[in-house]
């Protein structure tokens, strides 16, 4: 048998191969950490641009408004300062918790969506979707999401051995799941209403529905939101608008000024603060339509990155349903998934024109608190499950902490 010889002391190892530098990345990737360090990086990124983007297109018109140009983004910063904490405690939560409070989450969710029905409520943008208590205003639907995201988990994981009988199928998942939706429309918004029957019907597709009953349930969804957008003429002119011929200075003006900046932008963007479009030209430019101006701010580039990162989310989302053995994380998370992943295709189609003007923010980045914070609570929650991945927990243990770490570094550097 031939035997292995020894390398000699202070010899030079041979240089990794090119299929062993491949092994050891794929390796990382399959680490029990790394749905865990992907949400938590790709999440602080997106907020961070937020924060800038924010700012850089704000600016010019709380000048025009007689206020600080810092006006807008003083108030994003203090609500992703009131979203860390909450994310924090969410990312630390345990399963149980969450499948304990599914219920009463709707019951309150669907508490707060009554109250824009009452005096409390208020309308923007045609849309009478806020309640103001005192100094407080708040958006109960970003509540909504949330909630139903977490009952549907509950409910469907329990079921998940009767799922195949479309009864069990369907009730009570859909009927109240519908409700939700239909709650959200009564305050007319068409683009929050579609973001629910995606969480909605992301929940469904990870629990394991027959694809009939999908089918079916989404002809139901498909009838109900034609029917309570049919009365509304403003919205009926949009969607004939963008089906047919368009008036840029009427219902397309926002689109076209939309993919004006986009164009500007071209591969490396004319700068950050160097938007022209921002100067009273876009309606809406920190908010439903962000995304134009890092088109045209940080160009090609900066919207790559921006779908870069929401891509990273996506893919740490799916490991997570793939990897974690609770039923309820799964459908959890890939209700959440298709929240923020499908809002987020949802703008940037609105913003290029492959779809209507709705008026849905881009998660994480537009401004806008109810929306910020619910999300940042909502990843907080899935960052709690990957934290409970197989072996996610050992691993993370086993790191020593980060302040740990720098205080040896450190000492050594004194040494």
């Amino acid at each position: 048998m031939a035997q292995t010889t020894p390398a000699r002391p202070g010899a030079v190892e041979p240089p990794a191969t090119g299929r062993s530098r491949a092994g050891s990345l794929l390796g990382q990737w399959d680490s029990a950490v790394t749905s865990y360090y992907v949400l938590t990086g790709a999440t602080a990124l997106l907020i961070v641009l937020g924060l800038v983007m924010v700012l850089s297109s704000s600016s010019v018109e709380s000048l025009a408004a007689n206020e600080s140009p810092y006006a807008v983004f003083a108030t994003q910063a203090q609500f992703a300062l009131i979203g860390v904490p909450i994310m924090f405690v969410a990312s630390r939560l345990p399963v149980r918790l969450y499948t304990a409070v599914a219920w009463p989450a709707l019951a309150g969710a669907a508490a707060l969506q009554l109250l824009t029905l009452t005096p409390l409520g208020f309308a923007v943008g045609g849309n009478r979707g806020w309640i103001r208590i005192g100094g407080f205003t708040m958006q109960p639907a970003e509540v909504v999401k949330l909630a139903l995201a977490l009952w549907l988990g509950a409910v469907l994981a329990r079921k998940r051995p009767l799922l195949g009988e479309w009864r069990h199928a369907l009730v009570p998942a859909v009927p109240v799941a519908g409700g939700m939706v239909g709650l959200v429309m009564l305050g007319r918004d068409l683009g929050t209403a579609l973001v629910i029957i995606v969480l909605i019907a992301g929940a469904l597709f990870v629990a394991g529905i027959p694809l009939r009953v999908f089918g079916f349930a989404g002809v139901i969804a498909g009838a109900g939101v034609a029917a309570l957008t049919i009365p509304s003429e403003n919205r009926r002119k949009r969607i004939f608008s963008w089906l047919g011929e368009c008036d840029i200075t009427n219902e397309c003006y926002q689109t076209e000024h939309g993919a004006r900046a986009l164009a500007t932008g071209g591969w490396g963007g004319v700068g950050l603060g160097g938007s022209a479009e921002k100067w009273s030209y876009l309606p809406e430019a920190h908010n439903d339509f962000i995304f134009a101006i890092i088109g045209e701010e940080l160009g090609l580039i900066g919207t790559l990155l921006v779908l870069g990162l929401f891509a990273l989310l996506a893919l740490a989302m799916f490991r997570i349903v793939r990897r974690h053995p609770d039923p309820f994380v799964k459908v959890t998370t890939g209700a959440v998934a298709c929240w923020v992943i499908g809002q987020a295709l949802l703008n940037i189609g609105v913003v290029i024109g492959l779809a209507p003007v709705i008026g849905v923010p881009l998660p994480l980045v537009s401004a806008g608190g109810s929306a910020l914070i619910m999300t940042m609570a909502a990843l907080g929650m899935v960052i709690s499950f990957a934290r409970a991945e197989p072996g996610a927990a050992e691993a993370l243990a086993a790191r020593p902490h980060v302040v740990r770490r720098s205080l040896a570094v450190l000492g050594r550097i004194r040494a």
